[in-house]
């Protein structure tokens, strides 16, 4: 993938992800009206403005690129160049008046993820990366961690409902809590910011969409981590879970919590 146009897309993908945060951030503790879609996640306005503007600004400099966001949808999987575009992942968050909800935007070039941009100003982190230039977040160059094996990791789980109703792995996820040095629920974006900047050292989640994970998986591979699914499969538009950590504990962890 040329380099010239990875930056390019990082660029604009920055400027949309910080014009859809202004119009969020006109909506935040005001009391937005909620809707509830078919699936059972809420809706606000602040979630649709936001969408709008972000397929505004990335429509200007890539007119034949194809657009997938969370509201709006227009998923078109055979595209050459497609965006993901959650313009407001965390919405319980966003309408429960505490901050931690961003604004995710992710480039899939012919077939592979190549661009990532993860921003929660009002949390005060922003996280971003393309293939092969490294992870960043607020400006800084970060890694994931060393931790000396899974007794000194520090795990951290997002959502588990399915995973809950499955006996065996939910016995082997207790099995995994009982060795970890720490376990935490940081969830959405926080956890794979922390797990980039070598805070945490694994994530596990067993209830996504591609549009939540898409941009962190960019952010964590380019960290120097291993982003996949429960079953050890590369992160695509079917993904519906996440196994992400460090590259030294992967199998070990999918070993454990495999079905």
């Amino acid at each position: 993938m040329d380099r010239e146009f990875l930056l390019q897309a990082l660029e604009v993908a920055r400027a949309a992800a910080e014009a859809g945060a202004v119009e969020i951030a006109k909506f935040y503790r005001r009391g937005a009206a909620v809707e509830w879609k078919s699936d059972a996640t809420p809706v606000t306005l602040a979630d649709r403005e936001a969408e709008r503007v972000i397929r505004r600004v990335l429509g200007a400099r890539f007119p034949d690129h194809a657009i997938f966001g969370e509201e709006e949808g227009g998923e078109c999987a055979d595209a050459e160049f497609l965006w993901l575009v959650d313009p407001l992942d965390g919405t319980r968050a966003f309408v429960r008046n505490y901050p931690l909800f961003s604004t995710q935007i992710a480039l899939r070039a012919r077939g592979e993820l190549v661009v990532g941009v993860s921003h929660a100003p009002l949390f005060g982190e922003t996280a971003w990366a393309m293939r092969g230039g490294g992870a960043f977040l607020n400006g800084d160059r970060v890694q994931v961690g060393r931790p000396d094996g899974l007794a000194r990791a520090q795990l951290s789980f997002g959502n588990l409902k399915s995973l809950a109703a499955d006996a065996l792995r939910w016995q082997r996820l207790g099995g995994l809590l009982a060795v970890a040095e720490r376990t935490r629920g940081y969830g959405d974006f926080y956890h794979y910011h922390l797990l980039a900047s070598g805070a945490v050292d694994a994530v596990v989640e067993s209830d996504v969409s591609i549009l939540d994970i898409a941009a962190l998986s960019v952010i964590v591979a380019e960290a120097g981590g291993t982003f996949t699914d429960l079953e050890g499969g590369a992160v695509d538009l079917g993904t519906r879970s996440v196994l992400a950590s460090v590259p030294s504990l992967h199998e070990q962890l999918l070993d454990a919590l495999r079905g």
